[in-house]
């Protein structure tokens, strides 16, 4: 009589857990109507709400109108008008004479004064407003701590313009607050190889601090999202602190994480404000954008400022196109 063996049945890893828990999540669905006769209903029948759904959809088209007017009015029409003065003439005929703009050597550190303030300084909010985030995961979600940061998020976030150019100049100008106290007490001159604040990379720090609130505001979501059923099954199975972060939460919350990034590289791309109360000439495309506008050295050149506006508009469809794809991806892990 031959025995015959049993195979041992291979152990669930850290990853085949969280894996199959995910996909059982996503794989759920609600189950199908049923009319009252038991049979799932056609295509074409109404369920007997009479027609209600036809006309909820129009209610909603109805109460979508004002944003939609809003948006084709003060957006998409001046959007269009500035891109297209770009191919006009002073004297409105058409050319693309306005394009070589785009290979002035002014115009293209313009283009890459932006990028690097762009870069650096929605990278430097991305990581700290990550570890803010990951702090007040450990607090409770209805306390007064994490109440207290989404309220100053929400304000900070939205503070620019002169307001924050003269509270920085206040602080870390010539005369500042944090200057004279830097230089009385260590002897460290900060503004020792020029004013910091009035040059183009000292827009880093500025930006960096309307970004940090922002990345909390927009990555929070995302780290409440992470369910404690993976650190769970993570720890039933050995797995570190360390091996559960590396391997599962970080590679879930990396769409999430980047698309943040380049949501905060837009928001300081675009910014005009808090660099126009710093700088007085160009360093920045928008800075640029106005110099060719309103140069009174500079004859027949405002017709390049649409040039330089669709150079801004095809960066920033490219960046929304990846930062689309991106939510898309993460919203997988947030359902």
């Amino acid at each position: 009589m031959t025995t015959r063996s049993i195979p041992e049945t291979a152990s669930p890893t850290v990853g085949s857990v969280v894996s199959s828990e995910l996909r059982a999540g996503s794989a759920r669905r609600s189950p199908a109507p049923r009319t009252p006769a038991g049979r799932a209903p056609a295509p074409g029948d109404s369920g007997g709400t009479g027609g209600s759904r036809p006309r909820r959809r129009s209610a909603a088209w109805l109460g979508f109108t004002p944003f939609a007017a809003y948006v084709v009015l003060f957006l998409g029409i001046p959007a269009v008008i500035a891109v297209a003065s770009g191919f006009f003439t002073a004297d409105g005929a058409f050319t693309l004479a306005n394009l070589s703009a785009l290979t002035d050597p002014t115009i293209v550190k313009a283009f890459q004064g932006s990028l690097l303030v762009s870069i650096v300084s929605a990278l430097l909010g991305a990581v700290i407003g990550a570890l803010v985030c990951f702090a007040l995961l450990g607090t409770k979600a209805e306390g007064m701590l994490r109440t207290v940061v989404d309220a100053a998020s929400s304000v900070l976030a939205q503070f620019g313009g002169v307001m924050l150019a003269f509270a920085f100049i206040a602080t870390i100008g010539f005369q500042g607050v944090v200057t004279l106290w830097l230089k009385d007490t260590f002897g460290l001159d900060v503004n020792a190889n020029g004013a910091l604040l009035y040059q183009t990379s000292g827009l880093i720090i500025p930006y960096s601090y309307f970004s940090v609130p922002l990345m909390v505001l927009t990555f929070m979501p995302a780290m409440e999202g992470l369910k404690a059923t993976w650190g769970e099954a993570a720890a039933t199975l050995g797995a570190t602190r360390f091996q559960y972060w590396t391997k599962i939460a970080m590679p879930v919350l990396a769409p999430a994480f980047f698309g943040s990034v380049l949501l905060l590289f837009a928001n300081s791309f675009s910014s005009f404000a808090t660099a126009a109360a710093l700088l007085s000439q160009g360093g920045i495309v928008p800075l640029a954008i106005k110099q060719q506008l309103t140069s009174e050295t500079i004859v027949g050149v405002a017709n390049s400022a649409g040039v330089l506006a669709l150079g801004m508009l095809v960066i920033m469809v490219v960046i929304m196109f990846f930062y689309s794809l991106l939510q898309r991806r993460a919203a997988r892990w947030q359902r």
